[in-house]
């Protein structure tokens, strides 16, 4: 038994969302609960971002599950549904889908490689020392 589903990954610092897209009537959701309920209202936007961007229409027939937090969870999103299109339509549509993603906004595809620098000795924290004092 083979199910015709995409997964797919997004990454933000050290949160990374897997996102599970399946053949279906074009519900996501984010932790468990519809991408409407997501809470606060502002992030929601965020997360609506891919499906603004590229159109509902093309999410009407799939399904997406999301675990994680939400700038991982809008890259994910988008990678999920340029790699459904890709996989069980066709390749031209999936990257007009990518130009479009692209064009708005470059981190919904790419993951940010920044990271948070670790402590070393001699002082507070990764650059800060102790002050020196001559007296």
């Amino acid at each position: 038994m083979s199910t015709s589903s995409v997964q797919t990954f997004g990454k933000k610092k050290t949160a990374t969302a897997v996102a599970h897209a399946t053949p279906g009537r074009g519900i996501i959701r984010i932790n468990g609960s519809p991408i409407g309920l997501v809470r606060p209202e502002v992030l929601r936007y965020k997360v609506y971002e891919p499906v603004l961007v590229v159109g509902e229409d093309k999410f009407s027939s799939i399904d997406i599950r999301v675990v994680s937090r939400i700038y991982a969870i809008r890259q994910a999103i988008a990678r999920a549904v340029v790699a459904y299109w890709a996989k069980f339509y066709d390749a031209a549509n999936a990257l007009e889908i990518k130009k479009q993603l692209v064009a708005y906004d470059r981190m919904l595809l790419i993951s940010d490689p920044r990271r948070a620098e670790p402590k070393k000795f001699g002082g507070h924290g990764a650059r800060a020392r102790r002050q020196k004092s001559y007296r």
